[in-house]
Order: C-alpha cells, then structure tokens, then sequence
C-alpha cells in the first residue's frame, strides 16, 4: 500500500474518536504499532488490516482507495481502459467554478497570483501538496534543487546532508504520486547522482517509461571526474499507460554549413515521415538559457522548449499540470502559452514569475520559434543550404509550397501562431 496510507488511519480513527491507545487496545496489540503505522505510512498485512477496518466501521476496499492504492480487483477493468473511466469520473464532477485550477486546493491557502488558467502559490511544495485532492493533476513537472549548493536565496537550503535530501525528496514525491490521476505522467529533472534513488523510489508506486538524456555541458569540467554532459528527466506513469501520449517529430538532423544529412538514411529516403523522424529519449537539441535578454532571475533556468515538449508528449488543452518549484516560472508560461490549466508554487522571490508571466512576449517569440522547427523534415534554413550546396532531397516526402521553391512544408512557411499556440 502505498506511503500515505498512514494519514488515511489516522483520519478513519479520529473520526471514530479513538486514541492511538484505544485503537490498539481493540485490536489487541501494542500501541507502538498503531504509532508506526501512521508516523512511517507503512501499512500492517491484510489480516490485521481488515481488523482495523472492522473496528473503524469502514470497507477495506474504501480504505485502500482512500490510501492511493487501487485494489487488484478493480485494477484489471481500470487499467483497461484508464481514459474511459477517467472521463466518466470528471462528469461526476461539478464543472462550475471561475479558475478550476484551484478547485483542488484547500481554501485555506491563498494563491499570489492567479490568471484564467492557472495559479500560483508562495508556498513550500510540502504545503501546497498537502492541500491538493487526491488524482486531480494530469500531468506533474518537478526540477527541483539539485542539492549542489547553489544560491537560491534565504529560504532555501541546497546543501544538506545526502540521507536528509533525499528523505526530503522522498516525502514530496509520496504526495506528489498521491494526487496524480491514474494515466497521469510524471516527469522529474535533476541530475543522475540523484535521479539514480529517486527513480528507484518513484517505481515503488509508478510504472517507468523512460530515463531521458538531456545533453547539457555544465560550465567548467570536474578535476578527476568525465566532464559531465547531461541531465537526466525521468518520466513515469500512473498505471499501464499514459491517458495523453502526443510526441513530437523532429527534423532530420542536417549540417549547420551546408545542409547536408548527418545520418545517412541510403534507400529509405522514401520511408522517412514527412513529419519528421521519431522522438529519442537522448535530447541534445535543448539550449540552456544563458543570454540576459531571455534570463528572468540569476539562478539557472529551464528552456521553454524542454517544458513545450514535455507539454505536447504528456498533455493536451485544459489538462491540469503541476509544477511544485516554482523557479523563475517556465513551466507556468508554457502552460499559459499552450492552454494547459496549471496550478505551482514557489518558496523564494516569487515577483520574476509574476513579472514574466504577466509580460510574455519574449516567451511567445521563443516558443514560436521552436515549434516551427517541429513535424516537419526539413528546417527552411536546411532547405535553403541544401539547396545552395546542391544536395538533393531524392525520394524525401516533402510537401511542395504554393510557388514551387525548393520543397518546403507548407507548415513551415506558415505565419502567426503555430502548431497550438494560443493568443491570450
């Protein structure tokens, strides 16, 4: 079962008005026993469980949907068809508020910011995940710090002990798992020195699907140590498979000089999508924000383009995505940008957020660019250089434009907001 079965105890047994002491007192057991179960989450075998259910007058089927934990009886129909059934659960649900991002948070915590799709809160994660409902997030992004020791300003610590970091890792991602929807994805980005327990810990209660390779260069090499290169994101899934999988292609991956292929693709020219070739799980086509002109705080930040692409793999419009580290508030704008609902909080400056997500034009900029350069062969500068150079596009699927030059995709040449973007 699953770790905050604990909490679900304790709620079941104050309802009844028992102590700790008499609840074991009933059961005939110690009282220590009551106290770790409900202090560690760790639930007791099911001989005992169901004598804990019959004295708290509740089914054991009730207890363990309460606890997160799907019960296998259900869980073949359910995983059948999650989507199915996800639908129908959102049509018993009222659909009457102003701002349904904050429909399942508690009223006591008050958002700092709010737009007509999301909401942003100046919070611990913690804090903020304690107060969501269990499964009403579709899709969860978490960067949280990577413990390196980094300045991230009073109210955060990066330099703690490994076995505290990771308890404190542990016990955010318990919650975060407890209010992810069934078919809802999680995605976690850090680095691999700590990717390594926290995969391990999140498959505990999530199905894996990838260990994505963020290619990176960190500023300065390590004395003794490979330079190291890359990030790791790591995506899970609640139950089988994911409710949204909608990956982008990407263009064949040419020479900035002449346009000329990197791969050679020889007699399946004419096999290639011309949407594009597939999505790996190595992404070495993510720039870090480094220029000031597209820096929003002094810290590091994450591209707009890696948070779109986890958008368009894992979500589609008014899907509620979760971000609980706020940081300079790349995922909220990418949200409001591609008519996701998000809900997200942060512990430190939260102005650099509210600022950015208030003024986005540089963001909109951005994120047309990139998404002009997705679901389709050829980049225009490619086709442009391969034709300058004299290669030819043989037996490549690409569509003509209306004047005939060199092939474009007519997805391309498009003017305005592409492929999802939406002007709020």
């Amino acid at each position: 079962m699953e770790p905050f079965f604990g909490k679900v105890l304790k709620k079941y047994r104050e309802k009844k008005r028992l102590t700790q002491k008499s609840l074991a007192s009933k059961l005939g057991i110690d009282v220590q026993d009551v106290k770790w179960w409900e202090e560690s989450g760790v639930s007791p075998d099911k001989s005992i469980l169901r004598e804990i259910c019959q004295v708290l007058d509740v089914s054991l089927d009730q207890m363990m949907i309460r606890a997160g934990y799907l019960p296998e009886k259900f869980a073949e129909v359910w995983m059948n068809d999650p989507a199915k059934i996800s639908k129908f659960l959102q049509e018993q649900m009222p659909n009457d508020t102003e701002n349904e991002s904050v429909q399942c948070v508690s009223k006591e915590l008050k958002p700092i910011l709010k737009t007509d799709l999301g909401s942003l809160y100046k919070a611990d994660c913690l804090e903020l995940l304690s107060k969501l409902e269990s499964h009403s997030i579709d899709c969860i992004f978490a960067d949280p710090p990577f413990n390196l020791g980094k300045d991230y300003g009073k109210t955060v610590n990066d330099n703690l002990k490994e076995e505290e970091y990771l308890k404190w890792s542990f016990n955010w991602i318990d919650e975060a798992v407890r209010v992810l929807k069934p078919g809802g994805s999680f995605f976690l980005y850090n680095i691999p020195k700590w990717n390594i327990h926290l995969a391990s810990h999140l498959a505990k209660y999530l199905n894996f699907r990838h260990w994505i390779t963020v290619e990176l260069k960190f500023s300065l090499p390590i004395p003794g140590r490979l330079y190291p290169a890359n990030y790791s994101l790591l995506y899970f899934v609640k139950g089988r498979k994911p409710n949204v999988f909608n990956p982008p292609r990407l263009p064949i991956q040419t020479c900035r000089h002449c346009g000329g292929e990197l791969k050679d693709y020889g007699g399946y020219k004419n096999c290639m999508n011309p949407k594009g070739v597939n999505l790996t799980d190595v992404w070495s086509d993510i720039p870090p924000v480094r220029h000031r002109r597209y820096k929003n705080r002094g810290a590091n930040e994450l591209s707009l383009k890696m948070l779109d692409r986890v958008l368009d793999i894992a979500t589609e419009e008014k899907n509620l995505v979760l971000d609980p580290f706020g940081g300079s508030g790349t995922t909220y704008v990418a949200c409001e940008l591609r008519s996701r609902r998000w809900i997200g909080c942060e512990i430190g400056d939260c102005q650099p957020i509210i600022d950015r997500i208030q003024e986005k034009s540089t963001d909109r900029e951005l994120l047309e660019n990139a998404r002009s350069r997705i679901n389709i062969l050829f980049t225009p500068e490619s086709l442009t250089l391969r034709s300058k150079f004299g290669h030819k596009n043989g037996s490549y699927q690409i569509e003509d434009n209306d004047n005939g030059d060199h092939k474009k995709s007519k997805r391309t040449v498009q003017r305005g907001l592409p492929f999802g973007l939406k002007e709020n």
